[in-house]
């Protein structure tokens, strides 16, 4: 059976975060050792990231907010709020990001109603409320209320592909079966000033975001489809379970993001596809370049970096990916989600259209997939966002 992506669409909250404005307000923060200002300087300087999007309207110097708790645009100071707060707050704002993404991919299949949707799986690693993201969804759209409901929380970066795995089995096990899922991130309340290293990297590269996608293998889909699932697969590292972590902390969660990661992807991706790539031995024999479309989640620079240089893959492969991480940072799960979009939007080409990709999460654990691209998405054309042109057409955010 045949399970196909209907619907891929993305959410970003409306305050554009300027890097390198991000970088100073770091940087002059008071408590910073020397070696601490430097190492924000190097890290907001090469994460290759020039805006990211905050759900904190705050966080920049165009709001000034009457009682602040995470950025005083008056003093210049970066506050530091206690994991309630935090959470408070992504209960509410994520819930926009959440609905907002799932209207619009419900909407962008005008044959399908509402009460088609038989399944929903939601996802977040940054936040926790209950009753949650999927009950909000439901009552917000109007979905069946007996829809089947599963929230995948607290993976990490790599959580689209459970989600989109879970998806095809349940399209599988019921071929009447519509799947509609949502992954949403607010990492940007978890930024905190600091001069420990994995967290001046994880407040130089994570971002707020969301997107999702209807799943179906429901007969007459073909025409009307983006994507195509073939095939998933899960590898765990013999090393880096320490190198890659999300712990909660009293002032937020913690993200323990060693410069060792890109090491470790380097050492172990060849491995980490050879179980995905043996489902189809023809696509093995192969040297990776020749699978057309590469879609990898940009944790950060060196990783892409990595993953281009030991695979052999060419620098157009890798654009897709490159161009998420500089107008978006990494929104963790959703991010991925990103980059298939990015890669659905560009126009089609002759041949097999095979995407491969992967995501890293803690563990370290590598998720790999292969799809097989059907048709081009359509593209709406880029809309001012904050005086900057928007290189991607998001749902809107109330």
């Amino acid at each position: 059976m045949t399970v196909y992506v209907r619907s891929l669409e993305t959410a970003v909250p409306k305050t554009m975060l300027i890097q390198s404005e991000a970088r100073d307000v770091f940087a002059a923060q008071p408590g910073l050792t020397r070696l601490g200002s430097r190492l924000v300087g190097t890290c907001f300087d090469a994460a290759a990231i020039d805006t990211r999007f905050t759900a904190v309207e705050e966080m920049t110097n165009d709001l000034q907010a009457e009682d602040p708790q995470f950025y005083d645009a008056t003093t210049g100071l970066l506050l530091n709020p206690s994991t309630k707060v935090r959470n408070e707050i992504f209960g509410r704002e994520a819930t926009k990001l959440f609905v907002a993404a799932a209207r619009a991919a419900v909407e962008a299949c005008p044959e399908l109603d509402l009460l088609d949707i038989t399944h929903l799986v939601t996802v977040s690693c940054t936040g926790f409320f209950n009753p949650g993201p999927d009950y909000k969804i439901v009552r917000e759209l109007g979905l069946d209320p007996a829809v089947q409901r599963y929230h995948l929380g607290f993976m990490g970066c790599y959580a689209a592909f459970p989600a989109l795995r879970a998806a095809k089995s349940f399209c599988e096990a019921d071929p009447n079966a519509v799947v509609l899922i949502v992954c949403a991130e607010l990492c940007s309340l978890h930024v905190r000033t600091s001069n420990d290293p994995d967290t001046i990297m994880g407040s130089a590269l994570f971002a707020d975001g969301a997107a999702a996608a209807v799943v179906t293998a429901r007969p007459g889909m073909e025409d009307k489809a983006l994507l195509q699932l073939d095939h998933f697969e899960t590898v765990l590292t013999p090393v880096g379970e320490d190198s890659m972590a999300w712990n909660i902390g009293d002032n937020g969660f913690e993200m323990v993001l060693g410069n060792y990661v890109p090491h470790i992807i380097d050492d172990h991706i060849v491995g980490a596809l050879q179980p995905l790539l043996a489902r189809e031995p023809e696509l093995a024999a192969l040297p990776y370049s020749a699978i057309r479309h590469w879609a990898i989640h940009p944790g950060g620079r060196s990783i892409l970096d990595k993953v281009e240089s030991r695979l052999g893959l060419t620098e157009e492969q890798l654009v897709p990916a490159r161009e998420i991480l500089r107008n978006y940072g990494n929104m963790s799960s959703a991010t991925v989600l990103f980059v298939i979009k990015r890669i659905l939007e560009q126009a089609p080409e002759p041949g097999d259209e095979r995407i491969c990709s992967m995501a890293f999460g803690p563990g370290l654990t590598v998720e790999t997939a292969l799809f097989t691209k059907l048709r081009q998405a359509p593209r709406p054309a880029p809309e001012e966002h904050n005086g900057q042109e928007r290189l991607a057409a998001e749902a809107p955010v109330a």
